[in-house]
């Protein structure tokens, strides 16, 4: 059985990156937002969510960039990354929360935006390619195609 999740690649005006840093094991991750997708929802109604949940921000989707799969002894996975857009003002950039977990429980530490040399430095972030990947799609203009349909 899939198990699936989204992450959403959200950049400001400025072209920074919506980032959070969540701990996991004793150390800390920066990764783009995103969770799992709910029963009812579609995964790009899932990545409008969990941007909300964790940062505070309203956004809007623009594409599917990357779906990712992990077949393995974990399970079936997979994760669609979309790009987006906010859609409002980003003053309402706030840490928020994951409420499947209890308040001391939470894993959520810092939400920013990072340009590409701030992001290039950072010594765990995941994916990986967000470093470089991403920014070489972005810059050859490769990233205007939407892969994301939904079945009437």
């Amino acid at each position: 059985m899939w198990t699936g999740g989204v992450r959403a690649i959200v950049l400001d005006k400025d072209e920074r990156m919506l980032l959070v840093r969540q701990h996991h094991e004793d150390k800390d991750i920066w990764m783009v937002p995103g969770g799992g997708i709910e029963e009812n929802e579609n995964a790009a109604e899932a990545a409008i969510r969990e941007v909300k949940e964790e940062t505070g921000l309203d956004i809007g989707v623009d594409g599917l960039l990357w779906h990712v799969e992990e077949v393995s002894g974990r399970g079936q996975r997979f994760v669609n990354f979309f790009l987006c857009h906010v859609e409002g003002d980003t003053q309402d950039l706030a840490l928020g929360t994951d409420p499947e977990l209890a308040e001391d429980a939470q894993v959520l530490r810092e939400v920013a935006f990072l340009d590409r040399g701030e992001v290039a430095k950072l010594e765990v972030l995941y994916p990986e390619y967000l470093k470089d990947e991403f920014w070489r799609l972005l810059d050859s203009g490769k990233l205007q195609y939407n892969a994301f349909r939904m079945r009437d």
